[in-house]
């Protein structure tokens, strides 16, 4: 499927859009990881509309590179994707996040209800949505930096998911027992550790990809969308 157009505050960007086989149904923004709207989240959006949703992947590092496609198989893919990373104004990204839900609530065929999804760095910024935009329901899977926003945790309404690893290399023990004590008894949050897996255990055909904690992870995510969106 081709990539659509978003207009943002600052410029127009591109995105990915996969559109469900009977033409309507709920929306889902698929929030991309450091390696931009590649394969991955390609796959994971075209997933999300055998499901019956339309899934849009806006390209978030539009300001820096856009259309950058990385995968997580070469050193000089790995050095390009932190360096995004280190490049990236969240502040901004946000504003680009709620531009594309408006988007994808717009579509034809779409409901209006819609959810976000984020994966690895958009971990957080689904952690974010959930805090700062009215999405009705919010996944996150191994957000970074999340125990750095516990504070903002008291504006979430919405059904949130979290997905987190216990061998993440990128968020140790201490962050998850801090998001898990922050958290604790959080109405709208449901929280889910996977023993034995590393970071981005989800990304399909990644290094760290774990079939039975991806495949119990997405059926949870499933089951969250289904309930709150249909």
């Amino acid at each position: 499927m081709p990539d659509i157009t978003v207009a943002g505050g600052d410029g127009e960007f591109s995105a990915y859009l996969a559109t469900p086989a009977g033409g309507s149904g709920p929306g889902i923004l698929c929030i991309q990881e450091i390696f931009g709207v590649n394969a991955d989240m390609r796959e994971h959006c075209d997933n999300f509309a055998a499901q019956g949703y339309f899934a849009l992947s806006p390209d978030l590092f539009w300001r820096q590179e856009p259309g950058i496609q990385l995968t997580d198989k070469t050193e000089a893919e790995w050095q390009r994707a932190f360096e995004l990373y280190q490049g990236f104004d969240v502040a901004k990204g946000m504003e680009d996040l709620i531009a594309a839900l408006s988007h994808l609530r717009g579509i034809e065929g779409c409901t209006g209800k819609t959810g976000t999804v984020g994966y690895c760095l958009d971990g957080l910024l689904a952690y974010l949505m959930a805090c700062q935009s009215d999405a009705e329901c919010n996944v996150s899977y191994y957000g970074v930096g999340l125990d750095e926003k516990l504070n903002l945790a008291s504006n979430i309404t919405a059904p949130t998911l979290l997905h987190m690893a216990e061998e993440d290399e990128y968020v140790n023990k201490e962050a998850q027992a801090a998001i898990n004590n922050g958290l604790a008894g959080h109405s709208s949050v449901t929280l889910y550790s996977y023993a034995g897996v590393n970071h981005a255990f989800t990304r399909n055909d990644g290094i760290h990809y774990d079939a039975d904690a991806a495949t119990l992870a997405h059926q949870r995510t499933a089951d969250a969308f289904a309930a709150a969106l249909r």
